[in-house]
């Protein structure tokens, strides 16, 4: 073998390394460009990493221990018992039988699969325009949707109330899909995704005679997947979990959403919080089949709309 096949072996080698990786040699620990890294560091990193999965993730499966748990068993015991003794779906049944839970979710899937549908399709255009159209005043709108993301939902929710009853929309999932059909954040993703994009791909296809909505649905599209992945999380999550705007908005309980639903748990049985943990695993499940299911797509896509443009 000669000398640059070898070279370039070793820098296939170490390109197919991921970065920051640790590696194990003879009994040391190192990083990808052969430092050693101490033992107290190893357990330092590993320290936070535990830490930072226990306020995150430790939350979620208390209240998951705590749905499983019979009435038999004591969920205040000092000190306290995580697994469950004799594991039940029992309070599952109890919250189906207490509120029309079912109704409820499937309220607000509706309301989630619209702002996911809105968001991507009007997203996708208006980062399209700011980042690949030439026309008078695109910086100004640019600027437009960065100072949209400053003004506090809490700030404009009456005049959006107003809106919606002038409309005729209150008291309906509709009202409560428009205020949040588009997104100012998901356009900036989208934006910087698409100005990360060489020109001379779509200079090519231009080339070849393809108008701007063939090189937008052909060419750049098919590009930033992974942004369009992560703005639908992003509207799926924002919708699915919104409670102060549905609250207002809707009137009749027929049409409420889940989150709102789940409100007459903590009312009418406040002391049971068997209860109250299962209708929050019912609410929350939904949001971890979605992530599980675009995970590939959203870690990609992260860095493809955080790129600076």
């Amino acid at each position: 073998m000669s000398v640059l096949e070898k070279a370039g072996q070793g820098r296939q080698g170490r390109q197919a390394r991921p970065r920051h990786e640790t590696v194990v040699r003879e009994g040391r620990v190192t990083d990808e460009y052969g430092r050693r890294i101490r033992v107290w560091e190893l357990v330092l990193r590993y320290a936070l990493l535990l830490a930072v999965l226990a306020l995150t993730v430790g939350p979620f499966l208390w209240q998951l221990s705590t749905s499983l748990k019979g009435p038999t068993e004591d969920i205040f015991s000092s000190p306290p018992s995580f697994l469950p003794g004799r594991p039940t779906l029992h309070n599952y049944e109890r919250v189906a039988h207490t509120i029309p839970v079912w109704d409820y979710a499937l309220n607000s899937l509706k309301v989630a699969t619209a702002n996911v549908v809105t968001n991507c399709v009007g997203s996708a255009l208006a980062g399209y325009a700011l980042a690949r159209l030439r026309y008078r005043g695109r910086r100004v709108t640019t600027l437009v949707f960065l100072l949209a993301m400053l003004v506090p939902v809490e700030g404009i929710i009456i005049a959006q109330f107003t809106t919606m009853r002038e409309l005729g929309l209150n008291n309906t999932l509709i009202g409560v899909v428009l205020p949040g059909s588009v997104a100012a954040m998901n356009v900036l993703l989208m934006r910087n995704a698409f100005r990360n994009l060489p020109y001379e791909i779509e200079e090519a296809a231009y080339v070849d005679g393809a108008n701007v909505w063939q090189r937008f649905l052909r060419v750049a599209l098919p590009s930033v997947r992974g942004t369009l992945a992560v703005v639908a999380i992003f509207a799926f999550m924002g919708a699915w979990d919104d409670f102060l705007w549905p609250l207002i908005v809707l009137s009749d309980p027929d049409k409420f959403t889940l989150t709102i639903g789940l409100n007459y748990l903590h009312g009418t049985f406040a002391n049971d919080e068997r209860l109250v943990a299962a209708g929050t695993v019912i609410a929350v499940a939904p949001l971890i089949a979605l992530f599980a299911c675009l995970q590939r797509y959203f870690f990609r896509g992260v860095g493809e709309g955080a790129v600076k443009g």
